[in-house]
C-alpha cells in the first residue's frame, strides 16, 4: 500500500524545532492551502485548508533556518492522522498531520525565500499574509 500527497501553501506559523529522546531533529509548521473558484452566483469563494507538517533530520534543520511564516513552500509526504478540535469559537474543525517527505521551497530569492537564512521574527515572504486569527493552532 502507498499514499502521497502533494500541497502547495504558506507557512502559519515560523516552524518549531524540537529534538527527540535520540536527539533526532523535528521540525513542525502549519501549512494554509488556499482554493478559490467562483460560483454559480458568479462570486468569487475562498477555502483555506489547514495542514500540520512535520520534517524531520536535515530537513528539519534546512526547514528551521530557511522557511518563515508566510513562506510558500510545497510539500510532498504521507497524511499520518486526523486531529479534531474545537476553535475559538466553539466550533468543531481538523487538521490533517503530514510527515513530509521532500519540502520545495518556492519564494523567489529577492522576496528572502530560498537561499536567505532567516534572521528573529522577519516579515512574511509573500504577499498573501495568513490572519493570525485563521490559525488553529
Amino acid at each position: 500500500m502507498y499514499q502521497q500527497i502533494i500541497l502547495i501553501g504558506n507557512l502559519g506559523n515560523d516552524p518549531e524545532l524540537r529534538y527527540t529522546a535520540s536527539n533526532v531533529p523535528v521540525a513542525s509548521f502549519s501549512l494554509a492551502v488556499n482554493r478559490s473558484w467562483t460560483g454559480q452566483d458568479g462570486e468569487r469563494k475562498d477555502k483555506v485548508t489547514w495542514f500540520r507538517v512535520s520534517t524531520w533530520n536535515k530537513q528539519a534543520e534546512t526547514v528551521n533556518e530557511y522557511l518563515r511564516k508566510g513562506s510558500k513552500v510545497m510539500v510532498i509526504g504521507e497524511v499520518e492522522e486526523a486531529r479534531v478540535f474545537t476553535d475559538r469559537d466553539g466550533n468543531p474543525r481538523g487538521s490533517l498531520e503530514v510527515k513530509a517527505q521532500n519540502v520545495r521551497f518556492m519564494d523567489s530569492k529577492s522576496e528572502g525565500g530560498e537561499g536567505q537564512p532567516r534572521k528573529g521574527n522577519a516579515a512574511p515572504a509573500s504577499q498573501s499574509e495568513v490572519d493570525d486569527e485563521a490559525i488553529p493552532f
